[in-house]
């Protein structure tokens, strides 16, 4: 497949995957030492909601859009507050005109004393990352593809922060590059915070990529854990659009497991396409 972020922006895997993005910056901001974000595939940072790219595929009127109008409970609503309010900031009217991407959210959930790594390969996506982030001493655009900066950039000198992992699946080996880019990337930085995001329309595919990520991160002299999340906003269908995704994170905060147990079951609804979403949550085994 080729999950172009343009079209896809501001969707249910958007909507899940930049929650569980800003519950974890928000753990790593508990102590003052600093952190760093690196960005694998980071796309254009900033998407308008009336491109024809966006309009043509419309998902986010079924993600964000649906997300702004639930009616949550006071506990989820605090939990989504950071994401929410960053997606806020970019829409100062109250009316939803752009969405921002992974290296926007990240961004403003950062410190001073923080700093980001965002790679993009794709021409015009990287001119449009480094416009929406000109002059911005913290921020880092980086004309790489995703698969070579991951070993090279790792581990950070802060030795503390996050990687993520998002790349378009375009190859049919995506899978498979993924799994060792992890792997490597894990052996040289094993105390690190990974996600991995990957759409979930081969059961075959992404279970043997949760077995080697859970595996390598078991392996590692102190053994970390590793955390499945899998979305699916409608029953998946061979050729159909995309509905189901997932995440793998590694290392991950304490707390995040609870949290997203709490927050999943609220956007079951809000998120669900022809009735509820569901989700999966658990420990993969090696």
């Amino acid at each position: 497949m080729n999950y172009r972020h343009a079209f896809h922006a501001g969707n249910f895997a958007d909507v899940i995957k930049h929650i569980v993005l800003a519950r974890i910056l928000i753990y790593l901001q508990d102590k003052p030492a600093a952190f760093r974000v690196i960005d694998t595939h980071a796309g254009a940072g900033l998407y308008d909601l009336d491109s024809d790219e966006a309009r043509r595929s419309g998902e986010w009127l079924t993600g964000i859009a649906r997300l702004m109008q639930a009616r949550l409970t006071n506990e989820t609503v605090a939990l989504t507050k950071p994401y929410m309010d960053i997606v806020r900031a970019f829409n100062p009217k109250g009316e939803l005109k752009v969405y921002p991407g992974s290296p926007l959210i990240a961004r403003g959930l950062m410190r001073p004393q923080d700093r980001l790594v965002a790679c993009e390969l794709e021409p015009k996506a990287r001119k449009a990352l480094i416009d929406v982030l000109r002059r911005d001493e913290q921020a880092r655009v980086v004309d790489l593809d995703g698969w070579v900066a991951l070993p090279a950039f790792v581990p950070p000198k802060e030795r503390r922060g996050l990687v993520l992992i998002d790349p378009p699946f375009e190859a049919k080996d995506e899978f498979e590059r993924l799994g060792e880019a992890f792997s490597t990337a894990f052996a040289k930085w094993p105390t690190g915070i990974y996600v991995i995001w990957y759409p979930a329309k081969s059961r075959r595919a992404t279970d043997t990529l949760a077995q080697l990520v859970a595996r390598t991160a078991a392996a590692a002299k102190t053994p970390g854990k590793c955390l499945r999340l899998e979305f699916s906003a409608a029953p998946q269908l061979d050729g159909a659009a995309l509905t189901s995704a997932g995440l793998l994170i590694v290392n991950p905060p304490y707390t995040l497991q609870s949290e997203l147990k709490t927050i999943l079951h609220e956007l079951e609804m809000p998120l669900g396409q022809g009735g509820p979403a569901r989700f999966r949550l658990e420990v993969p085994r090696p």
